[in-house]
């Protein structure tokens, strides 16, 4: 049988309290305690549980991550994944580790994390933006408990979150059209609700009306982001009077649309058509003709949303609300 804590207390003479104060290095024991406990320590061979040592000295070393699971979200939502790994990566170098916890299957995910919280089971929680929601927001803030939202929330001005600066990504595809010349310049945007797709969207209109170019309504294509909308909206663009000489396509399932349409009406990219969309991933390696990639790079995201969870439970009155991991020009067809 394993040596337990008990067995060391019962060689050493004393409470298993003892033990346990000076296991945890606490002030209150004498030195010649300290090096009986110690010496039965090392005669019993006893290796203190980390889990139960590290509740002892009020933490756990480990960090929930919070996210939908749902079947087929690895291409739904492949970002999640390169986030989750930054993040693990993270924690892992500072001897955290990570639990993943999917919430997409249960009714009441507030109760999920109200027990996280009551039975300290993490030191802090890092929860994905799809998750969040007033509910949640309420009950971690109420209880003070240090955490992360991957994305920027729209209804609370009190979480602490980090994003990425997707108007910005947009201005740098307006620059990448206007350094060319290449007017009129169409976008292909997800729905108009849609957060990301709106910033995007309103970045680059920004760049084109600094440059004294417009994006007209029939210019502009709103769509439910599936290739086939990206396809059909490319015909639409192609069949005006005057042809766009760019189209940005806010995401790699519109691209994919897209560019399958150009390639039916023997368009060649980037001579006759400027072809462009946002992220790397996950089709922009297999789209014909290939777009030119204004992409951010999510998996240092996750590695800053993990340094910057640490930096909350290390100063809890710390308040993080930031833009991190700039976007850049990843390919550059010419």
């Amino acid at each position: 049988m394993p040596v337990t804590i008990h067995d060391v207390a019962t060689e050493a003479g004393v409470s298993v309290s003892t033990v346990s104060k000076v296991l945890n290095n606490k002030k209150a024991i004498s030195q010649p305690t300290r090096d009986r406990v110690r010496e039965a320590v090392r005669k019993l061979n006893y290796t203190p549980n980390a889990r139960a040592v590290s509740f002892a000295r009020g933490n756990t070393r480990n960090i929930i991550y919070l996210a939908e699971l749902k079947k087929g979200s690895a291409y739904s939502n492949p970002h999640m994944y390169d986030i989750m790994c930054g993040v693990f990566y993270s924690l892992a170098c500072q001897g955290y580790t990570m639990t993943l916890m999917d919430i997409s299957d249960q009714e009441h995910p507030m109760e999920t994390i109200a027990e996280i919280i009551a039975q300290k089971s993490a030191d802090g929680i890092i929860i994905h933006g799809s998750v969040i929601n007033q509910k949640i927001s309420d009950l971690i803030l109420s209880e003070k408990f240090p955490h992360i939202v991957i994305g920027h929330p729209d209804f609370d001005r009190r979480l602490c979150w980090i994003d990425t600066n997707h108007e910005l990504a947009g201005e740098h595809a307006g620059e990448y059209v206007v350094e060319r010349e290449m007017f009129p310049a169409a976008f292909i945007a997800g729905r108009k609700t849609e957060f990301i797709s709106r910033e995007r969207e309103k970045g680059f209109r920004s760049i084109l009306t600094q440059h004294k170019q417009r994006l007209t309504k029939e210019y502009l294509k709103y769509t439910d982001s599936t290739w086939q909308e990206g396809y059909k909206a490319t015909l639409e663009l192609l069949s005006l009077p005057q042809r766009p000489r760019a189209i940005v396509c806010e995401n790699n399932a519109l691209a994919v649309g897209a560019g399958r349409a150009l390639r039916d009406q023997n368009i060649s990219t980037p001579e006759e058509i400027l072809f462009l969309t946002f992220d790397i991933y996950p089709y922009t390696t297999v789209i014909d003709p290939p777009p030119a990639v204004i992409d951010i790079n999510v998996y240092d995201m996750g590695m800053q949303a993990g340094e910057m969870i640490l930096r909350k439970i290390s100063n809890p009155s710390f308040m993080i609300q930031a833009y991190t991991t700039l976007p850049e020009m990843a390919c550059r067809p010419e």
